[in-house]
Formats: C-alpha cells, sequence, structure tokens
C-alpha cells in the first residue's frame, strides 16, 4: 500500500528527532541470538538511520561498537544507549570523513578501544538534489566524493592490518548505483564506484580470508531525506517503488548483520537489493 510523509525539510545533516513520522530502527523489535557474539565493529553514520539500525542489531546480536558520526551528537547518543542497553560497549567518535586523516584516526580509536577490527561498516553517506549539472557547486561535488567514495578507500586502507581472517567489509550502495536519479548525479556515481571498489576488493582479500559485500538499499527515511530534498519530493518519497512506500532502517539491519555473521563465510563480492521490490541489474 502506498504511504505519504508529510512535506518537511530540515538543514543538513539532519537529526532523528525532528522527522515525521520518526523512523524506525528496530529499538522494539530486534531480537539478537548471538550472531555476532565477540565481534567489534566500527560503523560510520552510526548515528541515526541505516546506520542506527545496524549498530542496535550488531549489539543485541553480541558486537562491540563503535559509531562514527559527523556532528549529530544527541542523535549518536541516544544510538549509544540503545548499544549500552544490550550489554555491549558504544564508543562515539564525531568528526568529518572526507578528511583523510580523521578515517585514520577512527580506525585508530576502535584498534585503540577494541583491539581489532572484526566488521568494518562503511554507510556514512553525503547527498544533495540539484535539477542541473550547472546548479552543483564545485565544493558540493568534492564534498559527496569524499564523503562517500574516498572515506570507504581510507577507512578499508587503515583498518585492513587490524583485521583477521573471518573480518568482514560492508559498504551502503544504493539502488541509484545502476538506475541513477537524475538529480543526485554525484551521490548516484559514489554508489555506483562503491559496488565497483567492493568487487574490487572481494577479489583482492579473499587469499587473507576477509570478505567484502555491499547492500544496495533503495528509498529509506532517514534523516538524509528531509535534509537534502525539496520538501514536495520528501511527501513522495518511496512512492516509486513497487511496494509503493519507503523501507524503515529495520528493514534494513538483517542483511547487514548476515554479511557480518559467520554464517556468510561464503558470500564475497555480493550486492544485496533492499530496494522495496525494484530490481537491480
Amino acid at each position: 500500500m502506498s504511504q505519504q510523509q508529510p512535506e518537511q525539510s530540515q538543514d543538513v545533516p539532519g537529526t532523528t528527532g525532528a522527522m515525521d513520522p520518526k523512523p524506525d530502527h528496530g529499538e522494539e523489535s530486534y531480537r539478537g541470538s548471538g550472531r555476532l557474539e565477540g565481534k567489534k565493529a566500527v560503523i560510520t553514520g552510526g548515528d541515526s538511520g541505516i546506520g542506527r539500525a545496524v549498530a542496535i542489531a550488531y549489539a543485541r546480536e553480541g558486537a562491540d561498537v563503535l559509531i562514527s558520526y559527523l556532528n549529530e551528537d544527541e542523535d549518536a547518543r541516544e544510538t549509544a544507549k540503545w548499544v549500552e542497553q544490550a550489554g555491549r560497549k558504544a564508543v562515539l567518535v564525531p568528526g568529518d570523513l572526507s578528511e583523510a586523516a580523521h578515517c585514520r584516526a577512527v580506525v585508530a580509536k576502535a584498534v585503540e578501544e577494541f583491539g581489532r577490527i572484526d566488521v568494518l561498516v562503511s554507510n556514512a553517506a553525503f547527498q544533495m538534489t540539484r535539477d542541473s549539472i550547472e546548479e552543483t557547486p564545485d565544493e558540493e561535488w568534492d564534498r559527496t566524493i569524499h564523503t562517500n567514495l574516498s572515506a570507504f578507500f581510507h577507512l578499508t586502507k587503515a583498518a585492513l592490518p587490524h583485521m583477521q581472517p573471518g573480518a568482514s567489509i560492508i559498504a551502503s550502495s544504493s539502488v541509484n548505483s545502476d538506475n541513477p536519479s537524475p538529480t543526485l548525479l554525484p551521490y548516484a556515481a559514489t554508489k555506483a564506484a562503491i559496488a565497483n571498489m567492493t568487487a574490487s576488493m572481494a577479489q583482492l582479500l579473499a587469499e587473507r580470508g576477509i570478505r567484502a559485500n555491499s547492500v544496495a538499499p533503495g528509498p529509506v527515511w532517514t534523516p538524509l531525506i528531509p535534509s537534502t530534498m525539496p520538501e514536495e519530493k520528501v511527501a513522495q518519497f518511496g512512492q516509486q517503488v513497487p511496494m509503493g512506500r519507503a523501507g524503515q532502517p529495520a528493514e534494513l539491519a538483517p542483511v547487514y548483520v548476515m554479511l557480518a555473521s559467520d554464517e556468510a563465510s561464503y558470500v564475497s563480492g555480493a550486492r544485496i537489493a533492499v530496494t522495496g521490490g525494484k530490481p537491480i541489474l
């Protein structure tokens, strides 16, 4: 059944508390079963949206979690609360992942706190809706590339020396990776590159016993949407997919759990669509 959000807008990067309706991150619904017991995970963009849902699920499955985020302190503290309520350790690291040095600092903090990294979830992203290439500022192009794509490279490069056989790298791609929205040109380009990079990594890292996969979400109701899209597009967001609605972050988390778990020991180089029925190529 088709669903519609009310028209709304926020300043970038957006906050969960200002959203109507509030997203579901699995706070009341996700039940863990020890699938990630004892693992140490780094999740970028872990303060809200898909990242928060993944952090909650990972903690309830038994993992300690480092949450990297830009500056949304209130959202990050809320995510940490849920991780700690699950009996796991939460480490909060604010800062700008568009800077390579900060990517390395995130990894260094994880190693300091955990001693190793078992799961790297590169999920943080930036986008902005523009009706033409000419309207896209150069600095906005650079920010999108550095935040979405370069950060994935720098995080992975820094994390690999601290990952052992059985470790997992998971990147957030998008349905835009092969069916790009014209008004999200820089974002869509980064998401295609992320899918491609992950496929390369899977081949490069197989002999080291490290797996690399990506998840391709469709429209998901997160703070990125009301903070980067016109109000009228927010109101229609998600109606374009066969299920007729935006997904909730909680509906993505089980895929990230599976890819991080030892049950996925032969899954590498995959791109898993969670798109409400819209196929990816």
